[in-house]
This record gives structure tokens, sequence and C-alpha cells, in this order.
């Protein structure tokens, strides 16, 4: 069948050998349409990110690369601003009709730790070939907020697929009528467009920005800390803000997203015509994301942005990003949301789970 492959099918992949693990499958591992990735025991320290490319292993290039490694058995702290490779709990056997890509999972990407899957021969980041059979690592690099990390911590996430399922424009136009992905109009173009909020129903708080000199963050540690502590708080009584070069904010979408049960949908990544800044870390959208039945009522889209060379006037409505939806190749037996306790079903502006709720 053609699509995104779903839990219970990932659930037989595991059974099957397809997908190997070195330790047993963790309770919630396995996704509405992804399967989470484990941190393995050993962190590389390297000089520069980079791919195998065509023919070579991630091994070979790590004797290159290397620094020094860090045993993680007991917990140890990846430092911001560094590159480290960790190899992952999990490989592949694919078969030669499934291909995979990889994101950050949310809580991720909300703390602005770039994350990226990489593989033996790869050439592109989080792109997985068909029938590719061997192990997977991580490449982290903790951009605002050093971390504290263990084996077994699931940093990024995997979503298999068979054949093509993107949806056309038409398609998503068909599927907006019957089923709407978003409140008010649609703007579907080569996806569906969302945009940023910055004029709440009430007060000013629009969004947040990281500190630049903070606390090390345990990422075993739910609800724990002070927002006060790591963000300042962006307030906005004119609809607008200004990026400052080089920081990362958290802000959301005025529209409520929605994605049913028969399809998946990810973030696609940001377009450099649009502006000076980057709104693209944590892409995956799981089946019932949003969804009424499954307790989704007006989920907003959390948007993390980053700005480039230049400070860069962001005003409310602008669009700034697109996703891009697929089908599944059946409905998952568990949805987002739907008794999993998926951390942000129902969210408006949300920090990520590690944060005390203000």
């Amino acid at each position: 069948m053609t699509g995104v492959i779903p839990s219970q099918t990932i659930e037989t992949m595991l059974q099957t050998g397809e997908i190997s693990v070195t330790d047993p499958v963790s309770e919630g591992q396995v996704q509405p349409a992804s399967l989470d990735l484990r941190l393995g025991t050993v962190a590389y320290r390297v000089r520069a990110s980079f791919l195998a490319g065509n023919g070579r292993s991630v091994q070979d290039r790590l004797s290159e690369f290397e620094m020094h490694r860090i045993d993680l058995t007991n917990s140890a702290v990846l430092e911001k601003g560094c590159v480290y490779v960790v190899p992952l709990m999990e490989s592949l056997a694919l078969p030669d009709d499934v291909q995979a890509v990889a994101n950050a999972k949310s809580s991720t990407g909300r703390l602005d730790l770039l994350t990226r899957t990489i593989t033996d021969g790869g050439t592109e980041f989080d792109r997985i070939a068909p029938g590719y059979s061997g192990p997977l690592y991580a490449e982290i690099c903790p951009r605002s907020f050093s971390v504290l990390v263990r084996p077994g911590m699931r940093l990024n996430q995997i979503r298999f697929r068979k054949g093509q399922s993107i949806l056309t424009d038409a398609d998503l136009t068909v599927l907006h009528d019957r089923s709407p992905l978003v409140n008010g109009d649609a703007v579907i173009d080569d996806g569906l467009g969302f945009s940023v909020d910055l004029k709440p129903s009430e007060g000013t708080l629009v969004g947040y920005r990281a500190k630049p000199h903070t606390g090390v963050i345990d990422l075993d540690n739910i609800g724990h800390y002070d927002p006060a502590d790591y963000w300042e708080e962006l307030h906005s009584s004119d609809g607008q803000i200004i990026l400052d070069p080089g920081a990362f904010y958290i802000l959301v979408s005025r529209e409520a997203v929605h994605i049913p049960p028969a399809y998946a949908a990810e973030m696609a990544p940001f377009l450099a015509m649009v502006g000076e800044f980057r709104v693209h870390y944590a892409g995956f959208f799981d089946p019932g994301f949003g969804h009424d039945a499954a307790g989704g009522t007006g989920s907003r889209g959390v948007l993390e942005v980053r700005c480039h060379e230049a400070p860069f006037v962001l005003e409310h409505g602008q669009v700034v990003g697109r996703l891009v939806y697929e089908r599944m190749a059946e409905v998952p037996e568990q949805l987002y949301g739907s008794g999993i306790a998926s951390n942000y079903q129902g969210q408006g502006l949300k920090l990520s789970k590690h944060f005390k709720a203000s």
C-alpha cells in the first residue's frame, strides 16, 4: 500500500528485523506515524558537521573529525555551540520499496537543539534512501542551551513511506472542503500555508526569545524549569516584532491546524525569499493532531524561528511556512493525543515540556 507507514506496521517491522534495536523498545516509542530514535551510550565530539558521502561510512568520517568521545552511561552534558555524533539504538534493513525521513521531535526543536539523522553513504541529512541497510546516527548541536543527556533519550524520530503519497494542491483543496485543515480561509500553494500570530485574543504576549547565558537543561526533567531563567517574554501591541540576527524565538501560528486521521504532515523547509529567517526545526505533524475527536480542537502550530544576517520585521498574519500533507498507507490504530499522553495536543503558544506552565 502506498503512503506513510502507520504504527501497527512499524510494530511489524520491529518484529521482522526491518528495524533492529540494541535495547527493547521503550513505552511510547512507536508513535502514530513514526518511531522515536534513542541515543546510544557514547557521543563523539567532532570538529564540524559532516555527511558520510557515497561509499563511505559514518565511522570512517569519525576517524577524520573526532576530537574526543564522551561516555553517556551516567549522563553527560552536550555543550552549547559544539557538534556531537551519537550512534543510535536503532538500525535499519529496509525493503527496496520503503524509504524514510527523519526529523527532530517537537520538544527538541523547541529547545533549539539542532538534531539531524545521518547514515552510511548518506548525501543528505534526515533522508534515508529506499532499501537502506545499516546503522543510524544523530548529529546534535545545541544552539541556545547546554543539555544533559543519557542513553535512551529520544531527540529525533523517523517516518517510513512507500511510494509517492504527497497531496497535490488540488487534492489539498478537496480535503480542506471536506474536512477543514485550518480555521478560516486556506492558503494553498505548494502545500498549506500558515502565518504567524502577533495579535493574541488576550494580552500582548506573542512569543519568547532564548536568553544567551543560561544553566544546563536536564532533558529528563519535565515541568521543572522556570521559563524566566531561560526565556525573555516578547510582547507586541502593534502586531509586529523585529527579529534580531542570531536569536532564537518561539512563536505560534495564527491558524488552528488539523491533520485528519488518514493523513500525516510535515512542515516544509523555509524558503529564503520569504525573509531572512528560518521557521523549521521540528517538522512532523501526526495523524490526529488538532482533530476534534482526539481532543485537539484549536491546536496551533508552534514556530521555532531563527533570524539570519539582518534584523527582520515580522508582522501579524505574514505567511511564514507551509505544511505538506501525505496520505497514510492505513489509518493508525492510535491517533495523536488520543490516549497516548501527547504533550502538545490542543496547544497554543507553548514552550517545551521541560518548563513549568505559566
